[in-house]
Order: structure tokens, then sequence, then C-alpha cells
């Protein structure tokens, strides 16, 4: 797999089309770390680390819904393996002027976009969620 991230948002966008209440990734820090921006941004119920099948760790996702309607309406990857994108403080951009959140990973963690700009630091901008 090239893309873990890319992966887990696919996972998760196409199993809130289906409906579905929870959706299972493989686990690893990177995913928990964005998992824990989209929990406190209040875009999933939440997670946990579980184990597979075939005994693998996996983290099972419980999505959020309001009215029968997925909360994400619209999560799109922004840096790529092929295309790394890095902003400074100043550049990241705002999601839909502030009612969406972009995830960056910075030199202090992986944070939403408001805490970075508090925290005064840039980095790699992961995706962004609407």
């Amino acid at each position: 797999m090239n893309d873990p991230i890319g992966d887990m948002l696919t996972r998760i966008r196409n199993s809130q089309m289906r409906g579905k209440s929870t959706v299972s990734t493989p686990a690893s820090k990177l995913r928990a770390w964005v998992l824990d921006v989209l929990e406190d941004e209040g875009y999933i119920r939440g997670y946990e680390k579980t184990t597979d099948v075939n005994g693998h760790a996996a983290i099972e996702i419980s999505l959020k819904y309001y009215e029968g309607e997925p909360v994400i309406r619209e999560v799109k990857r922004v840096s790529k393996p092929g295309r790394r994108v890095y902003m400074g403080v100043n550049d990241i951009p705002a999601v839909r002027q502030g009612l969406g959140v972009s995830i960056v990973s910075t030199p202090k963690g992986v944070m939403s976009d408001a805490k970075a700009r508090a925290a005064n630091v840039g980095g790699e901008v992961l995706c962004t969620v609407f």
C-alpha cells in the first residue's frame, strides 16, 4: 500500500456512502493521530484498536451521522506520496471559510489547522474535511 492515509479516508468515504456504522482499517500511529483530530473536531464518534481475523492490528472506526446523513460531507487528500504539500502557518488554507478543517502534520504533532495557527507552526497538510 503506497498511501495508507488515503486508503483510510477512502474506506471512511465508502462506508458512509453505504450507511455503515463502523469501518475497519489497518492500524498505524499516523492513522490514529489523524483519527484523534477527526474525533476532537466531531467528525467521527470514536475509534478503538482491535485485531483482525489474521491477528494483525486494526482500528475500528465508529462513523457519525446526523439526521440520517453522514457528518463528513467531503474528505480530500491534499499531500500525496507523489506530491507532498508543505505550508507555513500563514499559508494553511481555511476550508469552506472555516466550516471545515485541514489536518496538518507539524513538528508538534498532528493537529487541526486552527490548533496549528494557535501554536504558530506549519507543516504537511495531510487532508481537508468538510
